[in-house]
């Protein structure tokens, strides 16, 4: 769901994608001088994404990473968070279960609200001032939380507050981490940088949560939220480490907010590849997060299954996002970067039917490895795409792309929530869960239908 970690987005399930696309090396790279151009090397030897250097050359940059440790440092805070901010309603406010629902609510609505306009507003700014900024203006929010609690001042209009304005803040964060990598690496080791910060991420996923609960049993919710502040503190130190001078991007001045809005959200829907891998990923988000929030209903209600299997079952997603991150720039390779995610989605279209037919004894274990097949898919996807999505773009436009992209998987989550309350109120969870499989089952074909269908390299911009 994605983008991740694309996601580095905020996933609500484990498994849950960010589509986007790979990177290509060009006939002829952009001059050194331009932002996000790679300069070359200097023995004269080739640097494309398939040389020894660039495979194994970028934790060795020191700019990345600082970059690659404040994007870790800062999901293992949000992680933390997700667990510790409801906990800290319901043992210190003993909130209800529809405020604590308004919680959860607050903190994803703020791509829908905002997610199109600050992608404007992040073309307009530095990069990396704007992740450090919000790294601090959630460290905070957050750390006025458990200074609240300490004087016994605490109230559930506070934690709202705070939950949005970090949701905020966390969209510019995302939309402007997105939008730097490319000028940090050069366009020619995007794979290679979104398969490190992606397979992170997923990893973060499928443990990070359920740390979050060993730290909060351990030290109580308000401190675990105090940890979640120090991690951004951590993150925006971390970014003030990197060395290189960014050149912020050209843009025409007469043009008002709206129509550089307007520009964006063009530029995605007229784009021959990019419109079709927004078509994909929102339908994956959206079939993925009906699966994910029927899940636990048809384990608990209709299987009798304990708890922690539902979190066992979940975790799996996580574990095959990961694997596929870890594995993508290898599949790009061998079958293609354009090829690649429409093969592995037509593979998998077996095992994603093969979710719902979930029940007790055998069948239990064969939805769960289809499950990790399915999300290894997924994993793959999250790094070629995302490559793909930033190699593609000019930069002055990076920040508006990625915002209407993600405006559009943030929308998707939301539409499938609501086919999973739907169906499952008037049909049966198992039906959500039918409805969710079928999609992922189709999720590939406006891959399959585009130009990237026989695509073995992708164009530049």
């Amino acid at each position: 769901m994605n983008d991740a970690h694309e996601s580095t987005e905020r996933s609500p399930a484990p498994g849950a994608p960010a589509a986007t696309q790979p990177a290509v090396v060009p006939p002829a790279g952009p001059p050194p001088d331009r932002p996000g151009a790679p300069a070359p090397a200097a023995d004269g030897k080739p640097t494309g994404p398939g040389s020894a250097e660039q495979k194994s050359g970028l934790m060795r940059d020191h700019d990345f990473r600082m970059l690659f440790s404040a994007a870790v440092v800062s999901k293992v805070g949000t992680h933390i968070g997700y667990i510790a901010l409801p906990l800290v309603a319901i043992e210190t406010l003993d909130a209800s279960a529809g405020q604590v629902g308004v919680l959860g609510m607050l903190s994803t609505v703020a791509f829908l609200l905002i997610g199109l306009p600050a992608g404007a507003w992040v073309d307009r700014m530095h990069y990396r001032r704007t992740m450090i900024t919000a790294d601090v203006v959630r460290a905070v929010l957050l750390g006025s939380v458990p200074l609240a609690a300490l004087f016994d001042a605490l109230t559930i209009t506070q934690l709202y507050a705070v939950v949005l304005l970090n949701g905020c803040a966390t969209v510019f964060f995302d939309v402007a981490a997105q939008s730097c990598l490319p000028g940090l690496v050069g366009r020619d080791r995007l794979v290679a940088a979104n398969a490190q910060l992606n397979s992170w991420d997923a990893a973060l996923q499928a443990g990070g949560r359920g740390g979050g609960g060993f730290l909060v049993q351990a030290l109580t919710a308000p401190v675990a939220v105090l940890a979640n502040a120090l991690g951004f503190v951590s993150s925006a130190l971390l970014l003030g480490r990197i060395s290189k001078q960014e050149i912020p991007p050209e843009r025409d001045r007469r043009k008002t907010l709206w129509a550089e809005v307007g520009e964006g959200v063009r530029f995605v829907a007229g784009h021959t590849v990019l419109r079709p891998v927004a078509l994909a990923g929102s339908c994956t988000n959206l079939s993925v997060f009906t699966i994910t929030t029927m899940v636990p209903v048809v384990f608990r209600d209709e299987l009798d299954l304990p708890l922690w299997a539902v979190g066992l079952f979940l975790s799996i997603g996580g574990i095959g996002v990961f694997a596929g991150a870890l594995t993508a720039r290898r599949v790009g390779d061998r079958l293609g970067p354009g090829r690649a995610p429409w093969i592995l989605g037509m593979c998998t279209v077996p095992f994603a039917l093969t979710v719902p037919l979930v029940d007790r004894g055998w069948l239990l274990g064969a939805a769960a490895g289809a499950w990790l097949l399915v999300t290894f898919r997924m994993g793959v996807d999250n790094v070629l795409l995302v490559s793909f999505r930033q190699r593609v773009t000019p930069g002055p436009l990076l920040g508006r792309m990625n915002a209407t992209i993600r405006f559009l998987f943030t929308g998707a989550l939301a539409v499938g929530g609501g086919i999973a309350a739907v169906v499952g109120e008037y049909a049966s969870p198992r039906a959500a869960l039918w409805v969710g499989a079928v999609g992922l089952a189709g999720a590939w074909l406006p891959v399959f239908l585009s130009p990237l269908r026989t695509m073995r390299t992708l164009p530049d911009q």
